[in-house]
């Protein structure tokens, strides 16, 4: 019996696109933050430290060393290349939802 995604939620096609992507299978807490940081850039380019959890900081650590973004509450900046990733991952997470082993 297939399984119908939910918003968030971490399916095989998520994994393989942050295969893809980024070159590791990113897990809930991470797609989760993925929103969060596209709004961030599109609104005021600061990381809110109350909006984010020790986990979500380490995240945000594993990208800054992987050159993806850098600064944060000061001021956050992003590449090109990552953005592109986070809307494809995002888009596949929370917008194009289907059912897990069938079709949309």
């Amino acid at each position: 019996m297939s399984e119908q995604q939910r918003r968030g939620m971490v399916t095989q096609r998520i994994k393989d696109a942050s295969v893809r992507l980024l070159g590791y299978e990113i897990g809930v807490t991470e797609l989760r933050l993925m929103p969060y940081i596209m709004s961030t850039m599109m609104d005021s380019q600061r990381i809110d430290p109350q909006k984010i959890n020790a986990e979500e900081r380490d995240i945000l650590k594993k990208w800054r060393e992987a050159e993806h973004i850098s600064g944060g509450a000061c001021g956050l900046h992003i590449t090109e290349e990552f953005w592109s990733a986070l809307c494809e991952i995002v888009r596949l997470g929370y917008v194009d939802l289907h059912t897990e082993g069938g079709a949309k």
